[in-house]
């Protein structure tokens, strides 16, 4: 962030951004509340008031009556003056869900498109394809491309700022490095990559189980990967290179196989839990079907054994990072519900003298989306009270 002038310029960019947020939130606001809210004299809440409303960026959408004296005027953000889109990439794997979701939203944070598609990576371009993608949620939403100002990518991998690269990606062509630096160049707008399991501990801390919670670490059990995200006091740690969390590699030792390399990812991700199902004859054609059905059925053989493998990787988590919450994600988690929950806690107890609190996600839409319109939309509101201050 560029060095502010002088204290009064300062003092105005605080003030601006605080009126701003208390609008985007509750909105529906007149001079007094604001001035309740903020503490703020009735002078200077005026004279924010203008600058915003002449930004474009606050509207007068009504008036309060039954008071004494004129009716005094009703401020809201504009919910058109800014928009951010949001592109979850996933690995799709043997799930066979669709490899690309993404939704557009307005300054306020509703959406005002959405879809889910299938697209062939292996064939086509990626730059091409995700700017057909805003470009497809801006014809269903009717907006201009000049009004969206932050697209936000989730991806299955780990993204390294100081190369421009996404790196332990699977889907074809992400991995080329300046992939962020091309599509921003295609789209004429601000990009951001991260984690996918990165953007559902964003959705997390914000709506879901850590938003209440000093710390959390959030372990991702997808139909095909795992993942971890640890949330510091609202501040994700992402590493050196984006790779922190990159849970899955972790190695292990088998005494059974010494000279097989093995991981927790062959522990309990999707094929593990596929193999898991046959042995305890589950039915079921993906990982979460056969989660779900055991979690159902009261299939309690598999279900505790897929908790004690779960748990090998919650200990070393806890056992590094002691985390206030740990939040299990993901569609297998999410599958299990609080039947799995429940036998983790039993495993955790078990296996080590180790102390953590656990639960499943409340994030009932598809987090990884969620948390990328959630990272999107702070970054168009700082970018535009970053313009109202430079003004």
């Amino acid at each position: 962030m560029a060095r502010l002038a002088g204290s009064s310029k300062l003092l105005r960019a605080m003030n601006e951004s605080a009126a701003l947020e208390l609008l985007l939130e509750p909105g529906n606001l007149t001079r007094a509340d604001l001035r309740k809210l903020t503490a703020l004299s009735t002078p200077t809440i005026s004279e924010v008031l203008r600058r915003l409303t002449e930004a474009g960026l606050v509207d007068v959408v009504g008036h309060a009556s039954g008071r004494p004296g004129p009716n005094a005027e009703i401020y809201a953000a504009n919910p058109d003056a800014a928009y951010a889109v949001a592109v979850s990439v996933r690995d799709v794997g043997t799930s066979g869900t669709p490899s690309v979701v993404a939704a557009l939203c307005d300054l306020t944070g509703a959406v005002r498109s959405r879809f889910e598609s299938r697209v062939d990576f292996l064939g086509a371009d990626p730059v091409a394809v995700l700017a057909g993608l805003v470009g497809r949620l801006r014809e269903q939403a009717g907006v201009e491309a000049g009004l969206i100002r932050h697209v936000q990518l989730g991806v299955p991998g780990s993204y390294d700022p100081r190369t421009d690269t996404i790196r332990l990606v699977d889907v074809p062509g992400f991995d080329r490095p300046g992939l962020r630096s091309a599509i921003a160049a295609e789209l004429g707008t601000e990009v951001g990559v991260d984690n996918d399991v990165n953007l559902a501990a964003v959705a997390e801390r914000r709506r879901g189980a850590g938003r209440d919670a000093e710390n959390f670490a959030l372990l991702w059990i997808g139909q095909d990967g795992l993942g971890l995200a640890i949330d510091i006091n609202g501040t994700l740690l992402r590493g050196t290179r984006g790779g922190a969390g990159e849970i899955g590699y972790v190695p292990l030792y088998s005494p059974d196989s010494p000279h097989r390399k093995l991981d927790l990812q062959d522990l309990f991700g999707g094929a593990a839990i596929m193999e898991l199902a046959r042995d305890n004859s589950v039915a079921g054609g993906t990982p979460a079907e056969v989660v779900a059905a055991a979690a159902a059925s009261g299939a309690e053989d598999f279900v505790d054994t897929l908790a004690d493998r779960i748990v090998v990787g919650l200990a070393a988590v806890t056992a590094i990072l002691d985390p206030y919450l740990v939040v299990l994600a993901g569609p297998i988690a999410q599958a299990g519900g609080d039947t799995l929950l429940t036998a983790v806690n039993h495993a955790f107890r078990r296996a080590a003298p180790l102390e953590s609190s656990f639960a499943v996600t409340t994030i009932e839409d598809d987090a990884v989306l969620v948390g990328a319109l959630d990272a999107g939309l702070a970054a168009v509101r700082q970018a535009l009270i970053t313009a109202i201050r430079d003004s």
